[in-house]
């Protein structure tokens, strides 16, 4: 548990303070107690975090006042007086020969001045000058030179852990446990590259190397999507996985983990003498091939203090890991012996905290938004809570599948995530607090702009509004797409125009384009008479086109130019193509199951067809011609299922070679499925079709069923 903040509301279950002082202030300490114990089990044991970190930090910076407060409560089983959690009853226990302590932490400038001035004071010198809030920093060469010297890091959110290395040779590892006794994970950390099996050079008879376990954010990323495809439990963080990971009693698992880790610190060391600073320190166990972060530096006094971390927080958002604050140290060895230790901490070191990423809140509503393209996207609607330095009240929840896998319900407690400016989303359901009355999300079938139908063609997460033409979310995109060049090609009518057209209310639909005059035109920012005249010339202009191009305008989804050709070539008139049904469209050249539902969607809109009558009646025309005569597709009404990786072709290759043929491509195997096609490394959906005894071919065999479909050699269709 790391990242603090202040003011996290308890449960209204917490003993209230109508008892008198004395038993109110017991009553309150037993109760954090009990409840500290209890979240620290869920995470340092079960790796099922309830709460998110700053959350059990203000929980613990609470009890910390009432027993300073109170002294006669402090008692020795407090969780203020143990480092972590206890050991994992599956493992080994390890007795830790120099204890793993944590640090104290800060949150605002004024704890580290005086962390400096602490320091400085233990020292018998006198600690260098603050800039006052809000000025420039001191660098750190102006420190004076009684100032003290520092060696900063960064404080990552990861799972601390301890390699004993004999002879060079890593012989242990364990986890923290509770700071004296830790687990026994040595199988597991041996499969994790980064950490060296035996140190280059030379090295001290005994050398207990203290680090951090952490997990990249892109291969946590990876890990998650490997999680879901495989229908297993995702992460909720990074910090969350690595500790799930070394918790597996099968290091083969653990194998195939992402794992890295940093070396920070010291424990027990035989046959070397210790270095002189810190910083040596690091250095040295570069020299041993041990890795390091390379984000640090040795600073002087307060003003160096936070001249890193404000260094840092700026870039926090484009490291490659998770961090949750910085680290100082005070830099020379024999000084931090001279300053020694109080409590559970040492006085020569101090986390220096972000703002919290994570908070807990409560979902008041869910709606819906509508982009610019069209996708409907579900957002929580939330308590107002202070996280990753802002007051956060919305919370996007991307669609209807995240919703579901989360299983977020209005009026659900839930943890919320905020990382810079990066959109504040919904990371995962407090369980156990959930309402009697909480009520299940259901995406609305129509479109809450416009009212046009809401679509979700499968094989998709995003749910859009069929209302493309005439929907005032999706107004500006339909605009500047129906004017572009490669569509009706009216030049001079770019974004800051349509932008006043829409804004000021003038234009609602491409047909009102064909309305416009010049006295109206001049009337916008920026557009004088001659650049009226040309807008509307263009536009009259614009109304002798192509039956191919005026598809393309209209905006349809997944039809591009080459298959607005292919459909005004089939059809030879947009009636015919008004009147088309899925069947219909199938007949289409490279018109596959999806794109085919895209198409008949969209003109079974009223509305979109109301403005293409209007766009005819303003007289925009185009040459037609009969239909093309085609033979039907060899493979239609057959329904494939990819899965695996194929030797040649990839998987978006294949799948239009499929619809070409006439095929249907789906994501998941059902009893409706025809063939499997598998290649390497197929997983879940091999198994299933397996199971319902589904046709399983490879590339060579789809290839062939090919070419036996369309009368070409195999070879031919590679």
């Amino acid at each position: 548990m790391t990242a603090k903040t202040q003011g996290a509301q308890a449960p209204a279950s917490a003993p209230a303070g109508a008892l008198p002082a004395d038993a109110a202030a017991t009553a309150r300490v037993q109760w954090l107690r009990d409840e500290l114990e209890r979240h620290a089990y869920q995470y340092y044991v079960l790796d099922d975090p309830s709460i998110p970190d700053a959350e059990y930090d203000a929980l613990f910076s609470e009890l910390q006042a009432l027993e300073t407060e109170h002294p006669d409560l402090l008692t020795d089983d407090s969780p203020t007086q143990r480092v972590g959690g206890a050991p994992l009853s599956a493992f080994d226990s390890v007795r830790h020969r120099v204890p793993m302590l944590s640090l104290n932490n800060g949150f605002a400038d004024e704890d580290v001045v005086n962390f400096d001035r602490r320091c400085a004071q233990g020292l018998g010198r006198t600690a260098a000058p603050a800039p006052a809030d809000g000025h420039d920093l001191f660098s750190a060469a102006e420190a004076t030179d009684q100032a003290v010297e520092y060696a900063c890091e960064l404080k990552f959110d990861g799972l601390a852990m301890s390699l004993r290395y004999e002879d060079g040779r890593l012989v242990q590892a364990a986890t923290r446990g509770d700071g004296e006794t830790g687990e026994d994970v040595t199988a597991n950390v041996r499969t994790i590259k980064a950490i060296p099996l035996k140190l280059r050079g030379k090295a001290p008879a005994v050398l207990e190397v203290r680090g951090e376990v952490f997990m990249y954010r892109a291969e946590f990323d990876k890990l998650n999507e490997r999680q879901a495809e495989a229908g297993e439990k995702t992460f909720v963080n990074p910090r969350n996985a690595a500790a799930g990971s070394l918790r597996q009693l099968d290091p083969r698992i653990t194998a195939k983990r992402p794992l890295s880790f940093f070396a920070y610190g010291i424990g027990e060391l035989q046959g070397a003498d210790r270095p002189a600073t810190h910083s040596v320190m690091l250095d040295g166990f570069a020299g041993l091939g041990l890795p390091v972060c390379a984000e640090r530096q040795v600073v002087k006094g307060a003003q160096g203090l936070l001249a890193f971390y404000r260094d840092i927080g700026a870039r926090r958002d484009q490291l490659p890991y998770d961090i949750d604050g910085v680290v100082y140290k005070v830099n020379a060895i024999a000084e931090q012996e001279q300053l020694g230790f109080v409590s559970r901490a040492p006085r020569f070191a101090l986390a220096h905290k972000f703002p919290a990423q994570e908070m807990t809140t409560t979902v008041e509503d869910i709606e819906v938004q509508v982009g610019r393209t069209g996708a409907i996207t579900p957002v929580a609607r939330l308590a107002p809570v202070f996280v990753g330095g802002v007051t956060v009240t919305n919370a996007t929840l991307h669609n209807e599948d995240e919703i579901r896998r989360k299983d977020v319900h209005i009026g659900d407690t839930v943890i919320v995530r905020r990382a810079g400016d990066v959109i504040p989303e919904v990371v995962a359901v407090v369980l156990e607090r959930r309402p009697a009355d909480a009520r299940a999300f259901v995406m609305p079938t129509t479109c809450p702009v416009c009212g046009s139908h809401v679509e979700r063609l499968e094989d998709e997460a995003i749910a859009r509004c069929t209302g493309g033409l005439i929907c005032a979310a999706q107004r500006k995109q339909a605009l500047l797409h129906f004017a572009q060049r490669r569509a009706m090609d009216i030049e001079g009518l770019g974004d800051k125009v349509v932008e006043q057209l829409v804004d000021q209310g003038i234009v609602r639909t491409p047909a009102d384009l064909f309305k416009l005059g010049v006295a109206k035109l001049a009337a916008l920012d920026r557009m004088a008479d001659k650049s009226a005249t040309n807008l509307v010339a263009a536009i009259d202009k614009s109304r002798s086109t192509t039956l191919n191009r005026f598809i393309f305008a209209l905006g349809i989804r997944h039809v591009g130019e080459a298959t607005a050709k292919d459909l005004a070539k089939h059809f030879g008139k947009l009636d015919n193509l008004l009147a088309a049904d899925e069947a219909a469209l199938l007949e289409v050249n490279d018109v596959g199951p999806v794109v085919a539902q895209s198409i008949a969607n969209f003109l079974g809109e009223p509305h979109n067809v109301e403005v293409v009558e209007q766009l005819r009646a303003a007289g925009v025309h185009w040459p037609e011609s009969e239909p093309a005569a085609r033979a039907p597709l060899p493979l239609a009404g057959k329904t494939f299922v990819l899965t695996g990786t194929l030797p040649t072709l990839s998987r978006e290759d294949a799948k239009e070679r499929l619809e070409a043929a006439g095929a249907k491509v789906a994501g998941s195997v059902s009893k409706k499925t025809d063939y499997v096609v598998a290649g390497a490394e197929a997983g879940s959906k091999l198994e299933k079709a397996q199971a319902l005894g589904v046709a399983v071919i490879d590339e060579d065999g789809m290839l062939a069923l090919l070419a036996d479909a369309t009368g070409a050699q195999p070879e031919d269709a590679q």
